[in-house]
């Protein structure tokens, strides 16, 4: 499958940059699971959100994260108010994050040995905190030889890095990453929005934070194409290519239930407030920071409906 990137130079940084929240979440626990949907670039709305909830205090004590998300989720488990959004709005530019070199080092577009690394103008990810044991974080990856998403805990696995690594690893363009020894790509590909895990877990308090408003569903594609379409990349395992070829009805389906729930009372849900016209590797800084405020707004206009739920 044949990358292509941005010919025309973009501005390197956010124009507000220096304007975003900092600061420590406290140490309070909040009781119940958080999930983040995935969404690449997308997930600048999640930073938004998620930096208005440690601001409020509000710090759950489980985390679910797929794709884009579980790269959020780590920052929330951290406590570090703004640095998710740091990251991106400073180094979407930069080759050693994203693009051709990352692609040649990483196998995969996204530079995960340097987004994991030391990062000038970004504080140093407080591992101390995120490894508090009174708070769980798991990240979702797609395992190919099964098809499965897997749930992938920060206490249960050797790294939970390469963990994350794997569900933020695109399919078609990126190199699977081997998590207990079995191939595995993007949580998303499985499920996008897990909140039946949280359900079976037990949770009594459920919050979805998503990357696109609640109206929106994909466009089936027909299923016409055979083996000239780009998931005969994926022969060799017939299970992980079936939920490619199944993945627009799936996600649709997620979202049906999940408004379902929604209107139930039984989760709640922050979305944003206006149709994301921001595609996944969005190269416009100022639609990136545009987004992440929208993420941040909607937050502060929910939160009394949110205490509302997690008070009820």
């Amino acid at each position: 499958m044949a990358i292509s990137f941005p010919v025309k130079r973009m501005i390197a940084f956010y124009s507000g940059l220096k304007a975003l929240p900092s600061g420590r979440a406290g140490d309070s626990i909040t009781e119940g699971c958080i999930i983040l949907e995935g969404g690449a670039f997308r997930g600048l709305y999640t930073s938004g959100v998620l930096d208005v909830l440690m601001e409020a205090g509000l710090n759950f004590q489980c985390t679910v994260g797929v794709s884009a998300g579980a790269l959020n989720g780590m920052n929330y488990v951290a406590g570090q108010i703004g640095r998710s959004a740091r990251i991106n709005l400073r180094y979407r530019h930069d080759h050693h994050y994203v693009g051709l070199r990352a692609l040649r080092r990483n196998r995969g577009l996204i530079g995960f040995d340097f987004v994991f690394g030391h990062l000038d103008g970004v504080p140093a990810f407080d591992q101390q905190r995120f490894s508090d044991r009174r708070r769980s974080y798991y990240a979702v990856v797609t395992n190919l030889n099964t098809g499965l998403p897997e749930f992938i805990g920060k206490d249960s696995c050797t790294s939970i890095f390469q963990a994350v690594r794997a569900s933020a690893s695109m399919p078609y363009i990126s190199r699977p990453v081997m998590i207990r020894q079995q191939p595995c790509l993007d949580g998303g590909c499985a499920v996008n929005i897990p909140y039946q895990w949280a359900l079976d877990q037990g949770f009594e308090k459920i919050v979805v934070i998503r990357t696109r408003q609640r109206s929106f569903r994909k466009q089936v594609r027909p299923a016409a194409g055979g083996l000239l379409r780009k998931e005969s990349l994926y022969l060799a395992y017939p299970a992980f290519r079936e939920q490619l070829l199944h993945a627009d009805e799936r996600y649709n389906r997620e979202c049906a239930e999940l408004e379902r729930l929604e209107n139930a009372g039984r989760i709640a849900v922050i979305a944003p407030s206006q149709p994301v016209n921001v595609m996944r590797l969005e190269p416009d800084m100022e639609k990136l920071g545009a987004l992440y405020y929208l993420g941040y707004h909607d937050a502060k206009a929910a939160l009394p409906a949110l205490l509302d739920y997690l008070n009820g």
